[in-house]
């Protein structure tokens, strides 16, 4: 079984500790960040509205689990949980005096909310960014920036294919690399190709430094899935609870995927590498070797648990890529980054973490 504590080396020398700002710090992503740096040592600030439950429409009798990271982090005395929203500055400027670095992964993550309510989308994204590069800059001690962004910003992606059995595969390439140009199909790709504009400026404009990070699909541990977002947590759920599962499309849309540690990694190697990464933008996923379709993703599925969950198909979403795998040579060759965990290991940590904690 794959471990969830990751093994990196520090930001700074042994003995020296950083004062770290996660925005987002409840949420899967975000709370792994935090985490890793608390095992460091290191003074970890976790910013989080505790929205989720509220944005992704979560049941009454269900919302407890929208604060599981939040009650996760608090057994950590390195980390100050701290309530509040990236639409609000002054929040943020509060806590940015002598922050070292700002994950920014606070966000609204779901194309279907964005296409039902795309002002909150914009605020959040957009706006959220705005504040957070705002109060770097007021702050005057120039805190590196590393923002989530997402694959959804390269929009449809109109390329050659290939149909097989369960799965698509592109014709000519092997993966998505940062040359292609920005595309919205949906106000979720749009914010977050404002978002990037906006750290591009600033770090053009102010000297920020900023990296822009394009994830594909992250997984693992301490994840909240739901039909709207986490798909695969969202897979592992129903499977395990026998509830049907409802594919939008054929299933053959494929995309790789990244355990969460790993994506922790590459982050920490972006910072620790910043004299070369900073205002770099960067494909992370688990590249053509960790790809599979949502068909695929289903029979190991029912090969780890013995189980199956009953699929129903319907139309295909708005902003949903037929395909996208991710060309990570660019991170590999700024940072010798590259995933270590392969999706057979990961899913089956992830099960075993399910069935632990269901």
């Amino acid at each position: 079984m794959v471990s969830s504590k990751i093994v990196a080396k520090t930001f700074l020398s042994e003995g020296e500790r950083m004062k770290i700002l996660v925005t987002g710090g409840a949420g899967f992503i975000g709370s792994h960040i935090c985490e890793h740096y608390a095992r460091e040592g290191n003074e970890v600030i976790a910013f989080d509205d505790l929205g989720r439950a509220r944005m992704l429409k979560i049941p009454t009798e269900l919302q407890e689990l929208a604060f599981y990271n939040w009650n996760y982090l608090k057994e950590y005395k390195q980390i100050r949980l701290v309530q509040g929203d990236v639409r609000d500055l002054d929040s943020i400027l509060e806590l940015i005096d002598d922050v070292e670095i700002i994950f920014h992964t606070a966000g609204q993550v779901a194309v279907t909310t964005s296409i039902i309510d795309p002002l909150t989308d914009y605020n959040i994204n957009a706006y959220g960014t705005f504040n957070v590069c705002e109060s770097a800059r007021r702050s005057g001690d120039n805190p590196l920036i590393l923002f989530c962004s997402t694959n959804k910003v390269y929009g449809d992606l109109n390329l050659p294919l290939v149909e097989l059995n369960e799965r698509y595969t592109y014709k000519d390439i092997n993966g998505i690399n940062e040359k292609y140009p920005l595309e919205a199909n949906c106000p979720y790709g749009a914010s977050k190709i404002s978002a990037e504009m906006i750290l591009q400026s600033y770090f053009k404009t102010y000297g920020i430094p900023t990296i822009r990070a394009r994830l594909s699909c992250i997984y693992g541990p301490r994840q909240l899935g739901c039909e709207d977002q986490a798909w695969i947590a969202h897979f592992v759920i129903s499977t395990l609870t026998r509830k049907p599962i409802t594919i939008f499309g054929d299933g053959k849309q494929v995309r790789d995927i990244l355990y969460v540690t790993d994506l922790v990694r590459a982050f920490v190697s972006l910072a620790e590498n910043k004299n070369t990464t900073i205002g770099g933008v960067y494909n992370i996923g688990g590249g053509p070797e960790n790809s599979t379709s949502l068909l695929e993703t289903l029979e190991l599925l029912s090969e780890f648990t013995g189980l199956r969950s009953r699929i129903e198909f319907s139309d295909w979403r708005v902003g949903d890529q037929r395909i996208y795998v991710s060309d990570i040579s660019k991170v590999h060759d700024s940072t010798n980054w590259k995933p270590l965990v392969n999706i057979k290991d990961g899913i089956s940590n992830l099960v075993n973490w399910y069935t632990s904690n269901l």
